[in-house]
């Protein structure tokens, strides 16, 4: 298991006024960061009164790590996400899709948490057998994504699929702090003191936790 990453990058939206709803975690998948929640699932949510918050694990988007992505695994993705996790004002609802799904489930499995939804989530059994249908029928497909670096994709890919997210790629590929006039909000966050700093977060325990799966299923 890899040290805590010292830069994690985290793109929030908030609610106009406090409504009282719990906030909301999303931790993406492979090859992507936390853009890929910014045209709709960030704004939509913060419309109906829920802070919502996205992370961009190591190694990805403006987060740290990025000499360690090849190695890193599910297990320091987990300590990203209990860290970020541990600076909210309240205990999240955690929302995963793919890879990210996967570690939430990790989460879910270790610990109680407010609530949980598991969007297009991995087979148990890896992704081995789809990659293979996939390289199979859709080869040209599979070598893009072969030789695709998921560091590198988050500004041009960004910019491709929501073109009001291009500003605020181009000011944190540049470093420069977001401003108001930015339509999606993006800051860092510093490592726990230890591994044991960032489980301090709780959940309610009035109420089971919800847990929701959406996808298709695998064969």
């Amino acid at each position: 298991m890899l040290p805590p990453e010292a830069l994690l990058e985290v793109r929030k939206r908030l609610p106009a006024r406090s409504a009282g709803k719990p906030p909301l975690l999303f931790v993406h998948g492979g090859y992507c960061d936390a853009w890929f929640w910014e045209p709709y699932f960030l704004p939509w949510f913060a419309a109906q009164g829920y802070p919502a918050y996205a992370l961009s694990l190591r190694g990805h988007g403006a987060s740290g790590g990025r000499d360690s992505l090849f190695i890193a695994g599910l297990d320091d993705y987990e300590t990203d996400v209990e860290h970020v996790a541990g600076t909210l004002s309240a205990a999240p609802v955690l929302i995963g899709h793919s890879m990210g799904a996967a570690v939430v489930e990790r989460i879910v499995a270790k610990r109680p948490v407010r609530g949980a939804a598991l969007l297009a989530p991995l087979p148990p059994a890896g992704l081995l057998s789809i990659a293979t249908r996939l390289a199979a029928s859709h080869p040209n497909f599979a070598m893009r994504m072969q030789n695709g670096d998921p560091s590198r994709l988050s500004t041009p890919v960004s910019a491709s699929a929501c073109p009001a997210s291009r500003s605020a790629s181009a000011k944190l590929s540049s470093g420069a702090s977001s401003t108001s006039n930015v339509p999606y909000g993006s800051e860092t966050m510093r490592p726990p003191r230890s591994h044991t700093a960032a489980r301090t977060w709780r959940s309610p325990k009035s109420r089971p936790a919800a847990f929701a799966a959406l996808g298709a299923t695998y064969q």
